[in-house]
């Protein structure tokens, strides 16, 4: 757990300096945090590249978010696996309930910088077990956030969670990141999550095997549109689109939609 716990500051310190740059995220509560906490990461999780990589990842979440929750205006939102993300604020869904959702030491850590409120409240749970669910309102329309989280799940642990979301709440929306089972063969050797630990995870390959009776696979969503891209000038542009917006990187990387009970 401590391990995983370790890989909140790799997004944390990207979206802070891609915030400082004024490129694809704005995000000044990452600076502030960064800027105090400081967490001595090294190799590629400092990566300026992987930097704009979790930003992009960032801004299709909000932006989904923001998209789900016009949709669905009653609904609740439950990012699990938040970390020190400040996603809450990004979005701006002050009026719904919103829950952040990680290990009790990240969410000591977030409530050092995060407050509390007749809406927004910060759930400590091991989201591959049942219990954190009960302090949730039931019944209720859900959107669902799962940045950086599946690849530390096994595939059944994975569908387990899936299933139990959608027989908790009305209904469910949910994305999620996820990598390919290349891509977790590659973590062996050489991925930022290993600079903080982190030596297993798991890839889907077939988001259809997450299926179940309540659950559906619904599309798959770009990571790297090009209208953020083409935010980047010069150099920095061409390596990025060489590194992380190639063919090669899709082999590696996935972001997937589900929906449940609709």
């Amino acid at each position: 757990m401590i391990e995983i716990s370790k890989t909140m500051y790799i997004p944390l310190f990207g979206k802070a300096l891609v915030s400082q740059k004024g490129v694809i995220l704005s995000d000044k509560k990452a600076e502030e945090i960064w800027k105090k906490e400081c967490f001595p990461i090294k190799g590629k999780a400092k990566s300026k590249y992987l930097a704009f990589y979790m930003a992009m990842r960032a801004r299709v979440f909000d932006e989904w978010t923001k998209e789900k929750l016009s949709a669905h205006p009653d609904a609740v939102v439950l990012h699990i696996g938040c970390g020190m993300d400040s996603r809450v604020l990004r979005v701006g869904a002050c009026e719904n309930l919103w829950y952040d959702v990680d290990f009790e030491d990240v969410i000591e850590e977030r409530k050092r910088y995060f407050s509390e409120s007749s809406t927004y409240f910060m759930l400590s749970g091991d989201v591959s077990k049942a219990d954190w669910l009960s302090k949730i309102p039931k019944n209720k329309p859900a959107i669902v956030v799962m940045e950086g989280v599946s690849m530390y799940l096994t595939p059944e642990e994975n569908r387990a969670l899936l299933e139990r979301l959608t027989k908790h709440f009305s209904s469910v929306h949910l994305l999620m990141d996820a990598y390919t089972a290349l891509s977790a063969k590659f973590t062996r050797i050489a991925n930022p999550v290993k600079n903080v630990g982190v030596l297993k995870t798991y890839g889907i390959d077939e988001p259809e095997t997450l299926e179940s009776n309540c659950v559906v696979f619904k599309k798959e969503h770009d990571m790297t549109p090009k209208t953020l891209i083409n935010e980047l000038t010069g150099i920095e542009k061409h390596i990025f689109q060489k590194l992380y917006a190639g063919r090669f990187s899709k082999k590696l990387y996935r972001m997937y939609e589900f929906a449940g009970g609709v």
